[in-house]
């Protein structure tokens, strides 16, 4: 779940994203201060829009608002006051982690493009990359599924070329770190850094 808001440019509303998939078309159903908004195809419920949102949620953000359990208490409860029958499951879990490259392959449809299998500690992932510099037994940091970049942009599960890519291998630019190299290329961290650990 990824929350946003913006009053001078959106007004008081709390923009709530379910699912990080986007859908081919929406469908919306209000109920009070809440608007459902639903994948047409799948009927999914995928994101939410409270109004006034100000007056159910402690919030001074503009942006991406920080996913607490206070936030998400409080939204449960507002869906509840407008008769919203909708209960929250939410991934409290990092999105920023430390992975390991265990495996490097060409890309079989792109000269530029390799196919990484990539340790993030919970499990293996399989991330297409870009990079020049991405190699095997390097740390990288990797955003998850459903992570949001700085720049705004949500990770999804994606297919590039005909290869399912969960995930991305970060550059510091990427990130938005402080003196970030202009060049090409992910951040390769220090090779005793901890694989699955939080990044950031």
């Amino acid at each position: 779940m990824n929350l946003f808001y913006n009053m001078n440019g959106v007004g008081d509303v709390l923009l709530i994203q379910l699912t990080p998939v986007r859908p081919k078309s929406i469908a919306t159903k209000s109920a009070g201060d809440v608007t459902l908004i639903y994948d047409e195809g799948t009927d999914e419920l995928v994101g939410l829009n409270l109004f006034n949102a100000s007056t159910y949620v402690n919030v001074d953000t503009v942006g991406k608002v920080e996913l607490l359990v206070e936030t998400v208490n409080q939204i449960q409860e507002a869906l509840h006051k407008n008769n919203v029958d909708v209960e929250l499951d939410v991934d409290f879990s990092p999105k920023f982690v430390i992975g390991h490259v265990l495996k490097k392959e060409k890309h079989p449809n792109a000269d530029k493009l390799n196919v990484c299998t990539v340790d993030i500690g919970s499990g293996t992932v399989q991330i297409v990359c870009g990079a020049p510099n991405v190699d095997e037994n390097q740390k990288v940091v990797v955003a998850k599924v459903g992570a949001v970049m700085p720049s705004g942009m949500v990770i999804r599960d994606a297919e590039l070329r005909g290869v399912p890519s969960a995930g991305m291998i970060c550059s510091a630019k990427e990130l938005a770190l402080p003196d970030a190299p202009e060049e090409k290329g992910i951040l390769v961290l220090d090779v005793n850094a901890i694989t699955g650990e939080v990044f950031m």
